[in-house]
C-alpha cells in the first residue's frame, strides 16, 4: 500500500466509495465513536507535518458529507490547550460575524478532538472564533471529531494558522512558545510557522524579555511588526520597571480607550530607560588648593596644578587620623 493510501484509509470510509480495509481482530474490537475520523496505525505514532497535512485537505473535503459531521453541544466544547491566537478587539467585526452565522448557518464544520483530561468534552483544533459566535447564540455546533495527540494538535494549528494572513507576528511568536512548551522540535515548528532560525531566534528572544502576562495585556498588536517587538525587547532587557507597566496597561481606562496598537505604543513609552541626569552638584572650594565634587556614588577632589604632589602627600599621611576621626564621629551620632 502506498503512503498516500495508508494515510487516507486512516481516516475511515468517509465518503462511502471505498471497499472497508481489512482489520485485524484486535483492531475490530476497539470501536470509533460515531462520526470520529479515526487515526488508524499513525494514531500509535507521531504524526509527520505532511500527513498532518494530507489529514487537514482530506477533513476539508470531506466537510460536505453530513454522516460524518456530529452535531455537539457548544458547552462541551473548551478551546484548544494551546492559545494561537489573542483576543479579538474589534467586537463589531465580531457581532457582524456572528449575524451570518445566524442568518446563514454554520456553512464549515469546526474540527475538535476528544479532551485531554475529560472524555465526555472537546477540544477545538480548527475553528475557535465559529465556536464562541454559536456558543454566544446557543446553537449546536457542526463538528469533525479527530484523534490527535498534544503534539498533533499544536502542529496542525500551526499548518492552520500558516496560510492565513491575519496572524499578527507576536501572535506567531506566542504560538512558537506554545509549541516550544509543549515539547516539539525546532524543526517542526520552522516547518508549522514556515519560518527560519532567524526568525525563530527572535520569537523566543521577545517572548522571553517581554514575557506573556505583558503581551496579553497589549494584545494582538496587528501593526507592530518585529522591529518595534524587538525594540520593546530590548528596553525591558536593559532595566526597566515591569511592575508599573503591569498596572498601567491593566487598568480599565487603557484596556477599554486604547487599542491593541496604541497600547503598545504606551508601553514602549513607559519602557524607556530613563536617562541618568547629566546636572552635577555645585563644586565645594577648596581655596587656592582646588574644588571638591560631589556626585552620587562618588567624590572628586580637583587640584590646581602647584599642589597636586603636595596636597596628595598629605591626604597620604593623614589619611588614618581622617578615617578614625570619620568613625569616631559616626559612633557618636
Amino acid at each position: 500500500m502506498s503512503k498516500r493510501k495508508s494515510i487516507v484509509s486512516s481516516f475511515g470510509d468517509l465518503t462511502g466509495d471505498s471497499p472497508p480495509a481489512k482489520q485485524d481482530t484486535k483492531s475490530d474490537e476497539k470501536q470509533k465513536a460515531p462520526g470520529r475520523v479515526a487515526a488508524g496505525i499513525i494514531g500509535t505514532t507521531q504524526r509527520t507535518l505532511s500527513q498532518l497535512r494530507e489529514e487537514r485537505d482530506q477533513l476539508l473535503a470531506d466537510a460536505q458529507s453530513a454522516d460524518k459531521i456530529l452535531q455537539l453541544d457548544a458547552q462541551k466544547i473548551d478551546p484548544s490547550p494551546f492559545q494561537d491566537r489573542l483576543p479579538d478587539d474589534n467586537p463589531d467585526a465580531f457581532e457582524s460575524f456572528k449575524q451570518s452565522l445566524a442568518e446563514e448557518g454554520q456553512q464549515v464544520p469546526i474540527t475538535v478532538r476528544i479532551h485531554a483530561d475529560q472524555p465526555d468534552r472537546y477540544q477545538i483544533v480548527y475553528g475557535h472564533r465559529r465556536w464562541r459566535a454559536l456558543k454566544e447564540l446557543g446553537q449546536p455546533i457542526k463538528a469533525i471529531l479527530v484523534d490527535y495527540s498534544d503534539r498533533d494538535l499544536v502542529v496542525a494549528q500551526g499548518i492552520e494558522n500558516a496560510s492565513r494572513q491575519d496572524l499578527s507576528w507576536i501572535e506567531r511568536a506566542l504560538f512558537a512558545d506554545e509549541m516550544h512548551r509543549a515539547g516539539l522540535k525546532p524543526k517542526d515548528i520552522k516547518a508549522a510557522l514556515n519560518v527560519d532560525d532567524a526568525q525563530l531566534s527572535k520569537f523566543r528572544y521577545v517572548i522571553k524579555q517581554v514575557g506573556a502576562p505583558l503581551i496579553q495585556l497589549i494584545g494582538r498588536a496587528p501593526g507592530i511588526g518585529r522591529p518595534r517587538w524587538i525594540e520593546l525587547a530590548d528596553r525591558l532587557k536593559e532595566g526597566v520597571d515591569e511592575d508599573r507597566l503591569l498596572d498601567t496597561l491593566s487598568t480599565d481606562k487603557v484596556q477599554t480607550n486604547l487599542s491593541p496598537d496604541d497600547r503598545f505604543g504606551l508601553t514602549l513609552k513607559l519602557a524607556k530607560p530613563e536617562k541618568p541626569s547629566t546636572q552635577r552638584a555645585p563644586s565645594l572650594s577648596l581655596g587656592e588648593v582646588g574644588t571638591l565634587q560631589r556626585g552620587k556614588n562618588e567624590v572628586r577632589i580637583k587640584l590646581k596644578k602647584q599642589h597636586q604632589v603636595e596636597f596628595a602627600n598629605f591626604l597620604e599621611r593623614e589619611m588614618d587620623t581622617l578615617l578614625e576621626k570619620y568613625n569616631r564621629l559616626r559612633k557618636e551620632s
